[in-house]
């Protein structure tokens, strides 16, 4: 069977972790430090904090910024649903926005969500395809938006608007008009799960990037405080002589970064360009050029004169399928001993969603592109021979069912 998307764990990663163990320092530490600022390099942001998952980087942004009970919060309907679970842990309300025909939010349909109530829009880089920030950026930023946007703490004033908070979970190293995903605006969260391109097994981290008067060094010092409790000295802080003393400023939360996933990250983040995203890269123009002579086969857009995918996933979709077709194709594919996926089922379709109201027909867009998007194997260890099987496989059981 051709797994879906295993990990890349070798010796260079083994090596680094048990450095980490045999250190002595297992909790948040000097590796997971040094990958921050490595982070901050690559990406060119302002300041980097890592935790334990972009889920926790994306609520603890929401609740810097003062979401709460009355806001609302627009993100894609097409997403994966921690991006509105996130919302609702604050009390906010989801407001959902259409998709584009790249799988991204839509920008007609993100002007049309917005109210007075409006504090956050949270685009998704789908795949690890940016979404068009520029122009993301230009609409908060405008006259007619400005004067919407009601402001009800001094970080919100401060800011003056609504905050684009990107939840880039598969798009770490993807670009856009010669800029790395980290700096394309406000404030941007990785993930480094155990699926994701940079793995850390677990992991995720806020780029900040925030403009003027605000000062991102003070922001990530204060949010390394509300995600370790609250506490103002964590473990490292505390290894100096006497200076055991700490205080609690706060009732915070435990999101940190441990330097056992800061370990593998640090490995990953040295060969990433070089050879991460060299291979992947690789994998998915095979795919291309195999599927672009189907006529039944939808490409999936992934470079442009502006912006070049991460190439974290191939949604491929199959011209005119059913939902049941394209369920019926996934089961042949999977007899043929290769693994396949859907990203995503849009998160009004979850039952809890539902049960909230929210009914998948207001996004026509998203359910178009979800009943019929299959989405390939891509991982460093894939062999050309294994896509060739992939590609076979899914040819094979597209003609079997339509």
């Amino acid at each position: 069977m051709i797994p879906f998307s295993p990990p890349r764990i070798d010796q260079k990663i083994i090596d680094e972790v048990i450095d980490t163990l045999k250190s002595g320092w297992i909790t948040t530490g000097p590796k997971t430090k040094r990958f921050e600022k490595k982070i901050t390099e690559y990406c060119g942001n302002r300041s980097t904090l890592c935790l334990n998952s972009a889920t926790a980087g994306l609520e603890i942004m929401l609740r810097w910024f003062g979401v709460k009970e009355g806001d609302e919060v627009i993100v894609p309907a097409y997403t994966y649903c921690a991006t509105a679970n996130v919302v609702l842990h604050c009390g906010a309300k989801v407001v959902f926005a259409d998709i584009g025909e790249d799988f991204n939010i839509s920008l007609h349909s993100v002007k049309n969500a917005i109210t007075e109530n409006t504090k956050v829009i949270m685009p998704v880089d789908y795949g690890g395809y940016p979404c068009d920030y520029d122009e993301l950026n230009a609409l908060v930023r405008s006259e007619e938006i400005r004067s919407k946007f009601n402001p009800l703490n001094e970080i919100q004033k401060t800011l003056g608007r609504i905050l684009v908070l990107s939840d880039a979970a598969h798009s770490f190293g993807a670009t856009y008009k010669g800029k790395k995903t980290g700096c394309l605006t406000d404030v941007t969260v990785f993930s480094f799960h155990a699926v994701k391109n940079l793995t850390t097994s677990e992991g995720g981290a806020i780029a900040l990037n925030f403009p003027e008067p605000f000062n991102n060094n003070e922001i990530y010092e204060y949010l390394c405080i509300k995600t370790l409790h609250g506490q103002n000295k964590d473990a490292l802080a505390k290894t100096k002589p006497g200076a055991w003393r700490y205080d609690v400023i706060e009732a915070g939360y435990k999101m940190n970064m441990t330097d056992i996933n800061a370990s593998i990250g640090l490995v990953e983040l040295s060969r990433y360009d070089s050879e991460t995203l060299v291979q992947r890269k690789h994998i998915i123009d095979r795919y291309t050029k195999a599927f672009s002579v189907k006529e039944w086969a939808i490409i999936p857009e992934y470079k442009n004169e502006c912006k070049e995918t991460s190439y974290h996933l191939y949604a491929l979709r199959i011209k005119g399928a059913t939902e049941d077709q394209r369920d019926k194709i996934i089961a042949k594919i999977f007899e043929k001993q290769v693994s396949v996926n859907v990203h995503f089922v849009p998160v009004p379709m979850m039952s809890y969603y539902k049960s909230l109201g929210y009914d998948i027909t207001g996004y026509p867009v998203s359910f178009d592109h979800y009943q019929n998007v299959i989405t390939l194997p891509v991982y460093f260890d894939l062999t050309d021979e294994q896509t060739d099987e992939v590609v076979n496989a899914v040819t094979k059981s597209v003609l079997e069912v339509m």
